[in-house]
């Protein structure tokens, strides 16, 4: 049997990767998991009621694109956060955006850039697809250093003019995962502007949109408008996982250029698994609604609070602009999990899960990413507990 090389590469995934570093040790005290990003805050109090009334459609096959009634929360929610109108031919409906920054990049990166391999630009460190998506399509993955030098967002633009002329597409996520920091106005045109420059496409991860700390993040749909971008280069994602407190309603969606969307939901029509119709009624429900978001994020900001609380007078500790983590500076990552968990029972992830070695070295390496996404109480015990061990 021969099997792919493609992949050959690729390191464990990180929570596989967690478990082979922690699950051999005993924790040092009952455990606090703060390492996924997976919300406990309360979903929405609408979703048993609207689940119970839709039963039926698990009968039905659902509509691959989305159906008009979700089509239009989305684009109406849009239009409120945004000040953007996008007609339904330029959305389509995710089963998590995961399954969309992957098909996205199979619908849309070419075979070849000038007659030579593509490049797919991407932070480091950065969420694993990505790479991924780039691997499957034969494309390079350039890993561009996320680091405090840059104010934890990549610098694409100081890339060798060789590797930009060859870029298919480039990925972002703001607030940034892990980092938390947020890309301003200026800095989404100017990646804008350096993609219509050497001629790629941008695709914006922005599903923790919805948790910042002082002010709601830009998004590159409502930069692109005010700028003018051609909005086939412009594609964006987002979901509910982390707006409404429910990664397993899987359930999201990718909007761009009309062009763009057509040839997503062509290759999605083929090797799709669209959102049943039930989770359809609840995700338009959602994006209907700011009441439960407003609520969400209200939590999530007095954790900030507290965060800064537990670690006031630390110089390295720095607040996140927005997101659900915190990146917390030391000597090594993993030496720093494995001893958190095994003198404390708090479990974190090391840096370089998310990441990868380059010529200069791992951008993640000497980090770890902590979750915020416990109740306020246990936040503040782990918290605490991580600091008397590592920062004390």
């Amino acid at each position: 049997m021969i099997f792919p090389e493609r992949f050959s590469n690729l390191p464990d995934y990180a929570f596989p990767r967690l478990r082979k570093l922690l699950d051999a040790h005993a924790p040092g005290g009952d455990p606090i998991a703060m390492t996924i990003g997976e919300p406990k805050h309360p979903m929405p109090g609408f979703v048993g009621p609207i689940l119970a009334e839709n039963l039926a459609g698990f009968g039905a096959y659902p509509p691959n694109d989305g159906t008009p009634a979700l089509l239009a929360a989305i684009s109406g929610w849009i239009a409120r956060r945004y000040g953007v109108s996008l007609s339904e031919d330029r959305l389509m409906v995710l089963n998590g955006t995961r399954e969309g920054l992957f098909n996205a990049c199979v619908a849309l990166c070419p075979e070849a850039k000038k007659g030579r391999r593509p490049t797919v630009l991407m932070p480091n460190p950065f969420y694993q697809v990505y790479a991924v998506a780039a691997l499957a399509m034969g494309a390079e993955p350039v890993y561009v250093p996320a680091t405090a030098a840059t104010g934890f967002l990549p610098d694409f633009a100081a890339l060798p003019a060789e590797v930009l002329d060859r870029a298919a597409l480039a990925y972002v996520c703001s607030p940034a995962n892990p980092q938390g920091a947020v890309a301003s106005r200026d800095w989404l045109a100017d990646l804008l502007a350096l993609a219509e420059t050497h001629d790629f496409a941008v695709f914006s991860d922005e599903c923790y949109s919805e948790i910042w700390r002082d002010a709601p993040p830009p998004g590159l749909i409502e930069v692109a408008a005010a700028t003018g971008a051609d909005p086939e280069r412009v594609v964006v994602f987002n979901s509910l996982s982390k707006r409404s407190n429910m990664p397993g309603l899987r359930s999201g969606f990718v909007a761009g250029g009309a062009e763009a969307i057509r040839r997503i939901r062509q290759l999605r029509a083929f090797a799709g698994a669209p959102v049943p119709l039930p989770l359809q009624k609840v995700a338009e429900a959602c994006w209907s609604d700011e009441e439960h978001v407003a609520a969400s994020l209200a939590l999530y900001q007095q954790k900030y609070r507290i965060a800064a609380e537990v670690f006031a007078g630390h110089q390295d500790f720095r607040l996140p602009d927005g997101g659900m983590f915190l990146w917390l500076a030391v000597d090594d990552g993993e030496a720093a999990a494995l001893r958190l968990w095994r003198e404390t029972g708090v479990r974190v992830l090391p840096g370089a899960y998310l990441s990868r070695d380059t010529e200069t070295g791992n951008p993640g390496k000497e980090y770890i990413r902590v979750a915020l996404v416990a109740p306020q109480e246990e936040t503040q015990r782990g918290l605490t507990r991580l600091r008397d061990c590592l920062y004390v």
